[in-house]
């Protein structure tokens, strides 16, 4: 393991036992759900649309997200805003388990903006609730993404994915189960 190797997550395990809080509504069981997962501490907070994930992982610092993903993939204005995040629960990516940034969503935040240094800075490994269900990826905070289909980034890969992507294509659609960020 090199000194640009670190490791965000310790195993799936955490991840699935984190604490989950909703701010979705009652009666919301068929709306898309969208959490953000802090990838050092294991904890976890949902909420019934995209702003609040953006606003919450933030840290209320950026407050102009669109509530929609979709809408959010295009806005300059937010990708400006999270490629200049400082240090400390930087948004990394968000993921979704559907197609063009539609259904669920999980926001991984990590400890600061990724190095473009030829390494992987991070990985993370899914948990049971968010394993085989990746179908399109929005990389934040300067990260690259790579997708594998087995824990601990093992075997073959797929990436990078350096700009938002609406449907990561069937080689890694709904396999993926660990990811790596560089």
């Amino acid at each position: 393991m090199t000194n640009n190797w670190k490791r965000i997550a310790a195993t799936a395990a955490a991840a699935t036992t984190a604490a989950v809080m909703s701010t979705a509504p009652a009666g919301a069981a068929d709306a898309a759900r969208h959490c953000v997962l802090n990838s050092e501490t294991g904890t976890q907070q949902c909420f019934a649309d995209y702003q609040q994930v953006i606003s919450y992982a933030s840290q209320g610092t950026i407050t102009t997200a669109p509530a929609d993903a979709h809408a959010a993939a295009r806005d300059l204005t937010l990708r400006s805003e999270l490629a200049a995040q400082p240090k400390g629960d930087v948004i990394q990516g968000t993921f979704f388990d559907g197609a063009d940034y539609t259904g669920d969503s999980l926001t991984i935040t990590g400890p600061e903006l990724c190095k473009k240094d030829g390494w992987v800075n991070w990985q993370f490994d899914l948990g049971d609730d968010w394993k085989n269900r990746i179908t399109s990826v929005q990389p934040w905070g300067d990260c690259w993404l790579w997708l594998y289909p087995e824990p601990n980034l093992s075997g073959d890969r797929d990436g990078p994915f350096k700009e938002n992507n609406g449907n990561i294509g069937s080689y890694m659609d709904n396999r993926t189960q660990s990811i790596g960020f560089s």
